[in-house]
């Protein structure tokens, strides 16, 4: 390395179940990236996740997130544990993450990768190509409401979802911008007749940035009649927007069209500049599987490559996605002990065929990485 490497600050949490199985698998990648494209990462190894709450209490503490904060960016494994109540790690820690960092938009392709084999009969890779662009810290994830009445027949509870003009602004001016540059329709996905007071917000932002766009054609979906649409015609769309809780369920949906969770990634991504982006696989803690190296790391890798797109080493990004697409393609499963690798083994044999420079075909479609580093 030279006086004039790029030097990149990521902070890593590997969390728990799965979690530091698919990190370490990324981390052997992003090694072998480094040696070939000429940047540097430094890595600071954060504790947190199940164990260390059990063991400490802390959550997502004000120490942490000035920690965090002086890092370019986040590799997440995953976070979640049968030990902890639901809801302690998830609105503690993530939901309070990506509020605290502003990281107003989660980034889900949704692509089919030639060879991967999906349960939906006659799908090919040109009809599966698309990008769901989720509104990441407010709707009903913001964790206001109540219960009255707890333990009798009478019981009430209220769950909030609070969307603000600005909030929602930023993910679609987001959107129309991804939008314009694949050349694409931008689909609002909500439920705009039932969810009247929410979905008259967005519709009416989507209306308003339109005129800023005008080569954008702007279609609307339903969320029910998305969920039929996605899996039978995917080449209805090119860029998805949509709210908090849509976005977390149709992506995983769009997961399992494009090969499962193992194989899906995501960025979550701050767009003003005032806190670090964070980057991981949909997937969550899987703990019934840890430690069996049954886990496909392909996502975490895939999200591991946006992180470096998002931060401008390009060339990289899409090195790692093409190996990584190259060894899927292999695979006789996606996911468990069917794959024909651990985990670990397929995370080395993707770092081995990023080092060697051997040619591997490009990525067919549109190119998520090259999107993060135009837009970035």
């Amino acid at each position: 390395m030279t006086s004039t490497t790029r030097v990149h600050r990521l902070a890593v949490i590997r969390g728990d179940g799965i979690g530091p199985e698919v990190i370490d698998a990324s981390l052997e990648v992003l090694a072998a990236a480094e040696s070939l494209f000429g940047f540097r990462a430094e890595l600071t190894e954060i504790s947190a996740g199940a164990r260390h709450y059990l063991a400490t209490g802390e959550l997502f503490t004000p120490a942490l997130q000035a920690q965090l904060r002086d890092h370019d960016a986040i590799l997440f494994g995953a976070m979640g544990d049968p030990a902890v109540a639901p809801g302690v790690l998830e609105r503690g820690f993530i939901l309070e993450m990506r509020r605290s960092f502003a990281q107003a938009v989660n980034l889900r392709p949704v692509k089919l990768y030639p060879g991967v084999t999906t349960p939906i009969a006659g799908l090919t890779p040109e009809r599966c190509d698309l990008v769901i662009v989720r509104e990441n810290t407010e709707g009903s994830y913001v964790g206001r409401g109540s219960t009255v009445h707890v333990g009798t027949p009478h019981a009430v509870a209220v769950q909030e979802s609070v969307n603000t003009r600005m909030g929602v602004e930023r993910v679609v001016e987001f959107a129309f911008r991804l939008a314009e540059r694949r050349g694409g329709t931008l689909t609002l996905c909500h439920k705009k007749n039932i969810l009247v007071e929410a979905g008259t917000l967005w519709q009416s932002t989507v209306d308003d940035l339109s005129a800023r766009f005008p080569t954008v054609p702007v279609d609307y979906v339903h969320v029910d009649a998305l969920c039929f649409y996605l899996p039978t015609t995917p080449e209805r769309f090119n860029v998805v927007v949509t709210d908090n809780l849509f976005g977390d369920i149709i992506t995983d949906l769009g997961a399992a069209i494009q090969g499962g969770l193992g194989v899906a990634a995501s960025a979550n991504l701050n767009l003003d500049g005032c806190g670090p982006s964070m980057f991981e696989a949909i997937h969550g803690s899987a703990p019934d599987i840890a430690g069996r190296g049954w886990a496909n790391p392909i996502g975490a890798v895939l999200s591991t490559a946006m992180c470096l797109a998002h931060l401008g080493e390009i060339d990289a990004a899409r090195a790692i996605e093409a190996a990584a697409v190259h060894l899927l393609a292999q695979l006789p499963a996606t996911a468990g002990p069917r794959m024909g690798f651990s985990t670990a083994h397929l995370g080395r044999e993707i770092a081995g065929l990023v080092t060697s420079g051997a040619p591997v075909p490009a990525v067919p479609g549109y190119s998520v990485m090259d999107d993060l580093a135009a837009l970035r």
